[in-house]
Order: C-alpha cells, then sequence, then structure tokens
C-alpha cells in the first residue's frame, strides 16, 4: 500500500514522499539514475502552459513501490491528478504552472529515497530547477481549456485509480464522450462537478463523489429505507438513554443489554463512552443487543474498537486489493484485515444479536464482518448496501477535486462484496409498515438472546 507522507523543516520545507517497501539488494547492482527530464534542469523560458514534467531513468524501475518527488514552498510545482508510470523507465508528473515563476523539485533527496531500481537500488537524487516564460500561463488560459484538461485528467484517473472501474463494464469512453462538450463548457468549478457526478453516477458507487472549495458534490444518490423506526424504539426499550446524537443505550427487565451505534464519525473521543461503561457495568450480562440498523459509516478504526471487547484472539474479518495499475493485475496482492482483542476496554462474553440492514454501508458494513467473527454474536436484519471504497482524492486542475476508491473489499474468504452487500446470518423480512408500533428485528433478536 502506498502512503502519502508530507516532512516540515524549519523552513517549511515540504518533502511529498510515496512510502515503499525496501527489498534485499543484490551486492551488484547499479544505482539507477535521471537521463533526461522535460523540462530539463536549469532551462529557462519554459511555456508556462506545459501539464507534464517527465523524469526518464537509466534502467528498468520498481513500478509497484514507492516514489520521492522531493521539494517545498513556491517553487514546488502545483501536482494535479496522480503522478504515474508511463512505461518502466518514464515517470509523469501532472502539473499547472505559472508564466515567469521559479519551479525546483528533486527525484529522491537525502530525506527520502523511495525511487528505486528493479533491483531495488535508490536513485541518485537528481534536482530539476526551471523558470517559465511570461505570457499566459495555465491558470489564465480560457477556461475550456482549463476544463479540456481537466478532462483528461478525470479520465486518466478513473483508468489507472478507480478499484471499481470494471465492475459494471462501462463503457468509459463513451461516457466521456457523451460529456465532454458539456464539461468543457461549464462556465464555474461547481458547475464542472454537477455534470461530472452525473457521469460518474453511472458507476453506481456512493464512494465516488467531488468537491468544489469545501462543498460536497454528490455523484450517485440513492437514498435507503432503515428496517427500523427510530421514533419507537424509546417507548420498546427500557431505561432508554441517549448519550449524544450517535450513541443511546438501553436496559431490559431481565438483564439484556441494548446499545445503539448511528455512526463511526464523531470527531469527538469521548462519543462513543456511554456504549463502553454499559459494557462495564453489564459484562455478566445474559445478552447485548448491538443496533448499527442506522450507521452509514466512517472510521473503521473506532469500529475495531468496539468489536474488540468482544473477542480474545485476533482472526481475520475482511480481506481487500488496492487498485495499483503498475502490476500484471492492475492490483496488490490480497491483504488481511484482522480484528484484535481490545484490552484497554470492558470485556463482555455473553451472546450478542447484532441488528443490521439496508443504510448500513462502508466501515460500518466492516463492522458487520467484524461481529460476524465474534463466536458468541449473531446477526439479525436484513442485507447492507454493498459499498466500500476506501476513497482517495485527485486534483484535477480546475478546482474540482475528485474522490475515487481505491480497493475492493472482500469476505474474509476472499468473494467480493461491492454491490452485493453482507448478508445476515438471521434473515428478518419487514415492510416499513411493520414498524409502525413494534420492531419485528428487535424481537428476534431478544428471542434468540433468551432462548
Amino acid at each position: 500500500m502506498k502512503s502519502f507522507v508530507m516532512h516540515a523543516s524549519a523552513k517549511a520545507t515540504i518533502v511529498f514522499v510515496f512510502a515503499c517497501l525496501l527489498g534485499v539488494t543484490p551486492a551488484f547492482a547499479v544505482r539507477p539514475t535521471v537521463v533526461k527530464t522535460e523540462p530539463a534542469n536549469g532551462e529557462q523560458g519554459v511555456d508556462p502552459t506545459l501539464r507534464r514534467i517527465t523524469i526518464e531513468f537509466d534502467q528498468d524501475m520498481d513500478t509497484r513501490g514507492g516514489r520521492s518527488i522531493c521539494g517545498g514552498g513556491d517553487l514546488f510545482p502545483k501536482i494535479v491528478g496522480n503522478p504515474r508510470w508511463d512505461d518502466k523507465r518514464t515517470f509523469i508528473i501532472t502539473v499547472r504552472l505559472k508564466p515567469s515563476h521559479d519551479y525546483a523539485l528533486s527525484i529522491n533527496c537525502p530525506a527520502a529515497l523511495n525511487f528505486r531500481s528493479a533491483d531495488g537500488e535508490s536513485v541518485v537524487p537528481y534536482p530539476v530547477r526551471f523558470k517559465t516564460g511570461g505570457g499566459e500561463g495555465a491558470e489564465d488560459l480560457p477556461v475550456s481549456e482549463i476544463n479540456a484538461a481537466a478532462v483528461e485528467v478525470l479520465r486518466e484517473m478513473i483508468d489507472q485509480q478507480y478499484s471499481y472501474r470494471d465492475r459494471l463494464g462501462l463503457d468509459w469512453d463513451q461516457l466521456f464522450n457523451d460529456h465532454k462538450q458539456l464539461l468543457i463548457d461549464s462556465t464555474t468549478p461547481k458547475r464542472f462537478a454537477q455534470i461530472a457526478g452525473v457521469l460518474l453516477a453511472h458507476a453506481k458507487d456512493k464512494h465516488i463523489w467531488l468537491n468544489v472549495a469545501g462543498e460536497h458534490v454528490p455523484s450517485y444518490v440513492r437514498p435507503m429505507t432503515p428496517n427500523a423506526n427510530a421514533e419507537i424504539l424509546p417507548d420498546l426499550i427500557p431505561n432508554w438513554q441517549q448519550h449524544n446524537g450517535i450513541v443511546y443505550t438501553g436496559l431490559f427487565d431481565d438483564g439484556v443489554v441494548y446499545i445503539r451505534i448511528d455512526s463511526w464519525s464523531s470527531r469527538d473521543p469521548r462519543a462513543y463512552e456511554g456504549l463502553y461503561r454499559m459494557i462495564g457495568q453489564h459484562a455478566d450480562a445474559p445478552g447485548m443487543v448491538v443496533d448499527v440498523r442506522f450507521n452509514g459509516g466512517g472510521s473503521e478504526t473506532l469500529a475495531l474498537d468496539l468489536a474488540g471487547c468482544f473477542i480474545d484472539d485476533p482472526v481475520v474479518y475482511a480481506k481487500n486489493v488496492y487498485r495499483t495499475p503498475s502490476t500484471d493485475s492492475g492490483f496488490t496482492e490480497v491483504l488481511d484485515r484482522a480484528l484484535e482483542p481490545n484490552p484497554g476496554r470492558p470485556a463482555y462474553r455473553g451472546k450478542i444479536a447484532v441488528l443490521s440492514g439496508p443504510v448500513v454501508i462502508s466501515s460500518c458494513e466492516a463492522f458487520v464482518l467484524m461481529m460476524k467473527q465474534v463466536p458468541t454474536a449473531t446477526v439479525f436484519g436484513d442485507t447492507t448496501q454493498g459499498s466500500s471504497g476506501n476513497p482517495k482524492a485527485y486534483d484535477l486542475g480546475n478546482g474540482v477535486t475528485v474522490y475515487l476508491p481505491s480497493w475492493k473489499a472482500m469476505l474474509p474468504d476472499g468473494t467480493e462484496f461491492e454491490g452485493v452487500g453482507v448478508e445476515p446470518d438471521v434473515p428478518v423480512d419487514t415492510q416499513p409498515a411493520d414498524f409502525k408500533q413494534r420492531d419485528p428485528v428487535l424481537e428476534a433478536a431478544l428471542e434468540h438472546l433468551r432462548d
């Protein structure tokens, strides 16, 4: 998995590091060098409308590993999209330049040596300094030309970075042809994003969206109806307590505990404390209901913290692969995601009934998968949405940023569940009308716990 790290010195110099795994280096390997760049190091009067910086190496490179593009401050060019390998010896950085401006970057540097040859040798650091000529820069071009360049970047990101690109067998070339002129003719970044959202909605992927100056612009929108009624739950569950906007608890007369988590997205570290107090105070409870039927995901780490209260030994709950266009398959090897015990929180080993359904998505689907690995837990309700993407951001260079899924999420057996969802252990077929005065899913769970 590649990571994007920024190191800042006292002079606010920023080093862009794409970390890689280090392999064994043969003793006879020769360190690779940069043989050519465009623009050339020291070049003056570079066309400010130049869109790509090209780096050529003298030998085949490790295109699956990391890379280090070093630099900082106003001298560092604005990077658009995602830097990529064009072939085993050529690296492309898409940029937007200003006229009459000095630029400087370095391929590798003492603090970061992640560009490596196929033999594992780090590239000899190579500086690239140049100055653009006067006239119009990329930012001064007509809006239509800026948008045309953004369309190219978006198409490239779909092809190179979108993990579910081929899931529905879409004709992406035709889709872009159908929307290209509308995108180019957009008079504002927001209008461009809205049209791009219509184009990208064909992927039926809720983890694709766009952002303009901090404003969220969705692509695929498909509201789901929960298999629950939040209004009646306080009347159905004794000792009801709302801790905040996302955590609720209750306690039945026979000692069965109820906890409900509506999101894994809270930035307040205290938001989930009510859950842990409830678990700690009722560690000997005869049963526990964990209700996530209203949960739309968030931080998988927060979900792991809670699920870790219910197990004794580490267990794999999911797998995934990351989109990596430089590999033969286009993806990394299959990676395991493991649930581990949480010794810092109260433990519970009694019977658990997890309530799930069609609103559950993303990191909460991961939580359901975690709970499926808990020996004492059973999942009740309906199938989840089936959407997990780990989206990454890509600047299109026209004021619009697109977010695209970077992985394919899988069940523990390696089966992909995008667009399919996670099935309950005990299906409970319901209609919205069933929840006017009662909750059939909760009833089935309680019957199981009390059996």
